[in-house]
């Protein structure tokens, strides 16, 4: 329930409970019950419900909304679980359809979601959209990097780097934090197969127990990204091997992400 006057917000619900009447008898009842809690889901469902309905109106050149002329969408999808994600983004894909060319609304949409993200990718192919990842260029700075015809997905730009790293030149790129980021990949390699355990991923290759292991060593939590340690050479070439390795078992396509050459790209409109 809405309180205008008081700008607040309740929620109620109905509860179906079981009782005996004077007789005895067994019956039910539908009782409500007042000012429940809710999830930090359940809110922002909430929420988006309302930010959508006014995004509708604005789209549409509503009369009270006609001075709109931007609107910006971050993350609509926090503690929603993966069904609502996919629910949030179609909808939102809808209402975006809707748009006419005279339109001049301009909509800027940002997410770390890759769910969400290729989602709305996916429903947006036929109209006038671009999507970009922010990417940390070495020499420039944070960027938008482009992502054309092509869903981003979190791993790939993941693996994109690890491939970079465990094929540059210079040998001191490497970090044992590496070590963590490739353990991640294994996780969720091993989980789309339906694996117990990611060592499952490399068992077919040479060395695989030596890999598990030292996997298992440099990926504790005492190896953190915001520490990042060089590597004695045994194990920075131990660390080739297991990436390259995997990428010769698993033919994953690897695009050319990050281009240092990138200059920076205004921010993207929907």
């Amino acid at each position: 329930m809405i309180n205008y006057e008081k700008s607040t917000v309740t929620f109620k619900r109905e509860i179906l409970k079981k009782d005996r009447n004077e007789k005895g008898e067994l019956i039910e009842k539908l009782e409500t019950e007042f000012n429940i809690k809710i999830s930090r889901g359940e809110e922002n469902i909430f929420i988006w419900c309302v930010f959508l309905a006014i995004s509708e109106l604005a789209i549409e050149k509503a009369e009270s909304y006609k001075w709109v002329k931007y609107i910006y969408i971050d993350d609509p999808i926090s503690s929603l679980d993966e069904n609502n994600v996919i629910t949030v983004a179609s909808d939102l894909a809808q209402i975006l359809k809707k748009r006419q060319e005279e339109n001049k609304i301009k909509i800027l949409i940002t997410s770390h979601h890759t769910l969400f993200f290729n989602v709305m990718c996916n429903e947006l192919k036929a109209v006038n959209s671009k999507t970009y990842f922010l990417h940390k260029n070495k020499s420039k700075g944070y960027v938008l990097q482009k992502t054309d015809d092509t869903p981003f997905f979190h791993h790939i730009a993941l693996l994109c780097d690890l491939n970079e790293v465990a094929n540059s030149k210079d040998s001191s790129k490497i970090k044992t934090y590496h070590f963590n980021i490739l353990r991640t990949i294994l996780e969720k390699t091993s989980s789309f197969f339906g694996h117990n355990d990611f060592s499952d991923c490399i068992k077919d290759i040479i060395d695989a127990e030596l890999f598990a292991r030292t996997l298992n060593i440099y990926s504790h939590g005492a190896y953190s990204v915001y520490e990042p340690r060089e590597m004695v050479e045994d194990n920075k070439e131990l660390f080739r091997k297991i990436v390259n390795e995997f990428l010769i078992k698993y033919k994953f396509h690897l695009p050319e992400l990050f281009h240092e050459s990138t200059p920076a790209t205004p921010a993207a409109t929907a």
